[in-house]
């Protein structure tokens, strides 16, 4: 019984957090992940995180637009 509070106790890094939103995102996000997420770590991260990677996500695609696109002119 310890040892399983041991592991919910256990919060999640900043590269776990990372890790899970881009496999998240791209939909490859094992149940035993999600669920050890959804256990132990704090949604807010897990929300601020996916917030954080759709900016960059559009930005990076905007940016590759406009390259592409005053390239050709």
């Amino acid at each position: 019984m310890q040892e399983n509070n041991k592991k919910r106790a256990r919060k999640p890094g900043l590269g776990q957090i990372v890790l899970s939103t881009l496999a998240g995102a791209i939909g490859v996000q094992s149940n035993k992940n999600r669920e050890k997420d959804f256990q132990s770590g704090s949604m807010t991260h897990y929300v601020v995180a996916g917030i954080v990677f759709t900016i960059l996500f559009v930005l990076t695609l905007i940016l590759i637009v406009k390259t592409v696109l005053g390239n050709m002119g």
